[in-house]
């Protein structure tokens, strides 16, 4: 029954992978220009490099490595009047070919870097371009190796956070408590859901940890219980997925009196995802965002009619670095694509919807808020189509 937290100790592992390769590439962000970047030749094709993990041991990268490439050219043939020289190079998945990967497409000329995909691979490249004065468009979602010249174009916990806990205040609830795993990543989602709620206005009614475990997660559900009632919360923001601890959580807490929607179960991470999931009886009536479902829907489609099988689920990741750097290149602009360039306030439309890149080298995306029932994804609250409107 728990073997779905034995595969979220994988991917945690992997998490924390990413976390440590962090200290081989100390260094002060600040140090790149402020608003820097290089000048372009809009009338010419503009040099991009891809970086993904061609070469790797694992068949999981290749795939992905492909799906991201050929998302990437799909973004190409759908550019108007730009022309983009995308020359891709492989990183095995690791760091240390990401940074020489690096220095091979700055002495190609490259003007900008697409990826790699994880952070400690994305900071040493990160590095290795600073250098050369040339920013990279990370596929990683690890707001700890975002800034100088490095963005991470991947969803974020803050994104995520900020726009539920606005959506939840907005609905009545706004005592909101916090449930999370006691790990690397279930931790920063705690710490961004309670920076959500004290900057959005509402109030952490509780909190409550737990250790990933089976025994951890049944140990914590009297606790939980008991809180969520003496605190008086009417919502609790759980950061498990369903690769880990939810559907346990979603199975047991209701057999403690605690069920959605009083209090009100809201996910930081996607609900829908397997698809089995939307059978859990624990998680009908809850709430979580997803991407626009109109947008993703025809990329998906455009995807599959071209290639013949579904994209990856970064695939999209790899287009919207492609159609930001055409929009910016088709205003003509030879700083089109430095800090200030990218950093734009309108932003650009993706493939998952509108996204935009923060001065910090984090990012912005507008989502929908979802629940499930009668087994079925529903669509509560679209995704907003313009930045400064409602869910921002």
């Amino acid at each position: 029954m728990f073997a779905v937290l034995r595969a979220a100790r994988k991917s945690l592992a992997k998490f924390a992978l990413g976390l440590s390769l962090l200290g081989l590439a100390a260094c002060d962000p600040g140090a790149f220009p402020v608003g820097g970047g290089p000048t372009i030749n809009t009338t010419k094709p503009v040099p991009v490099a891809l970086l993904v993990p061609y070469e790797s041991s694992s068949a999981g990268d290749i795939a992905l490595a492909t799906s991201l490439e050929n998302a990437a050219r799909l973004a190409m043939a759908d550019l108007d009047g730009v022309t983009i020289d995308l020359r891709v190079y492989p990183t095995g998945g690791q760091a240390e070919r990401a940074a020489a990967a690096t220095s091979q497409a700055v002495a190609d000329g490259a003007k900008i870097i697409l990826g790699p995909v994880y952070g400690g691979s994305a900071k040493l490249a990160g590095l290795t371009a600073a250098n050369a004065g040339i920013n990279v468009l990370s596929f990683s979602n690890n707001p700890e190796i975002a800034g100088g010249n490095v963005f991470i174009l991947g969803p974020t916990f803050e994104n995520t956070a900020n726009r539920l806990v606005s959506y939840a205040r907005t609905n009545g609830k706004s005592r909101i408590m916090v449930v999370n795993g006691n790990s690397a990543a279930e931790n920063a989602g705690a710490s961004a859901i309670k920076s959500a709620i004290s900057r959005r206005g509402a109030t952490l009614a509780a909190e409550q940890s737990f250790e990933m475990s089976q025994q951890g997660v049944v140990q914590a559900i009297q606790p939980i219980a008991s809180k969520a009632r003496s605190s008086g919360a009417d919502a609790i923001f759980f950061t498990s997925g369903n690769d880990g601890a939810m559907p346990l959580l979603a199975q047991m807490l209701p057999e403690n009196g605690i069920k959605s929607p009083n209090p009100q179960y809201i996910g930081l991470q996607r609900w829908n995802v397997p698809a089995s999931a939307l059978s859990l009886p624990g998680l009908q009536d809850s709430w979580f965002a997803i991407p626009d479902q109109q947008l993703t829907a025809n990329f998906s489609g455009h995807y599959s009619a071209t290639y013949g099988q579904a994209p990856h689920a970064l695939a999209g990741l790899a287009y919207d670095g492609i159609a930001a750097i055409g929009a910016l290149v088709k205003s003509g602009d030879q700083n089109a694509l430095t800090v200030q360039g990218l950093t734009r306030n309108s932003g650009f439309v993706g493939v998952n919807g509108i996204f935009r890149l923060r001065t910090n080298g984090t990012n912005e995306r507008g989502l929908s808020i979802a629940t499930i029932q009668n087994n079925q994804v529903i669509e509560i609250d679209p995704a907003p189509r313009a930045f400064g409107g409602a869910g921002f």
